[in-house]
């Protein structure tokens, strides 16, 4: 879900696909999450009662519930009409974010309304209100253009200006923030670690803001999303904590801290947090319904508890997600947008592949026609199974088949931030490579399988990733399993640094250290490899089950 991917189309049909923004269907109370965040922040009017849901809106906000935050400031409209900022909050709620970066029709007429009228009001304002005001009307034109790139900019410039005169305000300077963020979404830093042109400065600000004011919830979201992809995520360790320890109600907030958890290696707290998350979204859908952009964080929140699980050798609980991934995503909107969508429901192919689920995946039926994403994935999937179990011939039929459903994959489809169809030659070269290990073809094999780590790597950033088992697991497997333990110690290594801690890379590790008589590295490596182990319901034999002898 990232610019220039399928959330960027997505968002322009969100409304159509689940719905619109939801009334609340409960009387709940107006400002509970912002209270539990100690967040307020005092805007002019007379009614507390408008105060109070303004400051829910503003939370709401933070937290990426954007449909619900223009609910909150609609119903601080209904005790204050007059509300200036509460007009602010639906143009600020109804604009595009680093996860929904294209305004659809309705959007762009709410904002720009919203803003007009937030103008019209804005007499009795405070000077900083009335900047911000100011700022958020440089970013709307109606009819909108079909390219808001020059809107986004000059945006950016407006609140640097705010940011400017208002250098002690919090909100001011995650508002701003958030729109550095906006220019490069997903963008922030490339492969290679290096920052974009707005990074430098983004990080600077949200530094700043988080020193003065550590508890700032938006200013900690925000610098989750700025560090997850940079070469020091740790240093986001106390904006996940923050938001880790509060009970603040918006599940997407309980969400957060797995992007850095999963990166620094934190395996078991990402599934917790993703399971928090989970049974948040609940009590948010039995408060105010489901529906919206909030079913795509819900299909997220299943996805990413996926992958972390699959990490923590947790092998139920990854399969359980995997399957809620595809159960959360309603079958009339697969079939609708299914460019935008489909590359999710291959999540379970990839967690029985992750725990050797052999039997089970060659009973697993066939998806319905007009599925070429999972198709594919289908077939990668039996091909693997059939390969490990030396049954060469009927894999290279899957193999045919993957790559007949592989032809008719459109290129504009997407499989989270990375178009399908360069996804999905990561798992051609992953079948091809380990059909023709089996093949007993080893120089070939590993060229393939070599050639997936290089593909895997070059994928733009993304969490989960694109492809969500290692190649690297696999190729480090089989090269033990030919006794090339140098080449195996090498690719372990390097898969420690992309996933820190995992169990899987640590076992490959000991192995080698081992067979090269290191006795107090394998030692050493072997109890780390246990004790990420320790919350697993599988024993821990192989970095991959497509290894068939297990370790010595």
């Amino acid at each position: 879900m990232r610019t220039t991917t399928c959330a960027v189309v997505l968002s322009a049909l969100i409304g159509a696909l689940f719905g619109g923004c939801a009334a609340p269907e409960k009387d709940i109370a107006p400002s509970a999450s912002a209270q539990r965040a100690g967040m307020t922040r005092k805007v002019t009017t007379d009614s507390p009662q408008a105060q109070e849901w303004f400051d829910r809106g503003l939370f709401l906000c933070y937290a990426f519930d954007h449909e619900q935050a223009e609910v909150a400031f609609r119903r601080a409209l209904e005790h204050d009409p007059n509300c200036a900022m509460a007009y602010w909050g639906i143009a600020y709620a109804s604009g595009p974010n680093i996860n929904n970066m294209m305004m659809d029709e309705q959007h762009s007429k709410t904002a720009h309304d919203a803003i007009t009228k937030a103008k019209q009001l804005r007499h009795g304002c405070s000077p900083v209100e009335c900047d911000l005001i100011d700022a958020m009307a440089v970013r709307y034109e109606y009819p909108a253009p079909d390219d808001r790139r020059k809107l986004d900019e000059s945006y950016a410039e407006a609140m640097r200006e705010v940011r400017r005169k208002h250098p002690e305000d919090a909100d001011v300077g995650a508002i701003f923030a958030e729109s550095l963020m906006d220019l490069y979404a997903w963008k922030l830093w490339t492969p290679a670690g290096e920052p974009s042109p707005v990074t430098v400065e983004l990080v600077g600000v949200l530094e700043d803001v988080l020193v003065k004011h550590p508890e700032h919830i938006g200013a900690s979201h925000d610098y989750i999303h700025t560090m997850e992809a940079s070469k020091s995520p740790g240093k986001a360790d106390g904006a996940a904590n923050r938001l880790r320890n509060d009970s603040l109600g918006a599940p997407h907030l309980v969400h957060m801290p797995s992007h850095i958890d999963i990166r620094r290696g934190r395996y078991e707290q990402a599934v917790e947090a993703n399971q928090n998350a989970i049974k948040a979204d609940l009590v948010r859908i039995e408060a105010v319904g489901d529906g919206g952009f909030f079913a795509l964080y819900r299909a997220h929140n299943y996805h990413f508890l996926q992958y972390a699980a699959m990490f923590d050798g947790q092998k139920e609980v990854a399969i359980e997600a995997a399957r809620g991934v595809v159960a959360t995503l309603p079958p009339d909107a697969i079939e609708q947008y299914p460019l935008m969508l489909e590359g999710f429901l291959g999540a379970p192919y990839h967690a029985m592949v992750r725990f050797g689920m052999w039997d089970e995946i060659l009973a697993e039926p066939a998806p319905p026609p007009g599925r070429p994403i999972t198709t594919a994935t289908h077939h990668y999937a039996r091909g693997i199974a059939l390969a490990t179990r030396g049954k060469v011939e009927e894999a290279r039929a899957e193999r045919e088949a993957f790559l007949a459903a592989k032809a008719t994959i459109p290129p504009d489809a997407f499989i989270g931030n990375n178009e399908a169809a360069t996804v999905i030659l990561i798992g051609e070269a992953m079948l091809e490579g380990e059909i023709e290990y089996r093949a007993g073809n080893d120089d070939r094999a590993f060229e393939l399988l070599r050639d997936a780590v290089a593909k895997n790597d070059a994928l733009s950033y993304d969490e989960p990733w694109g492809w969500m088992q290692p190649p690297r697991h696999a190729l480090g497997a089989l090269l033990l399993e030919r006794g090339r333990v140098e080449e195996a110690e090498a690719v372990y290594v390097a898969d420690l640094k992309d996933h820190p801690g995992n169990g899987w890379a640590l076992f490959g590790l000991a192995e080698c250290y081992e067979r090269t008589g290191r006795k107090a590295e394998h030692a050493t490596t072997l109890a780390a490899a246990r004790k990420a182990w320790a919350r697993s319901d599988i024993p821990l034999t192989v970095s991959c089950y497509c290894r068939v002898s297990s370790s010595r």
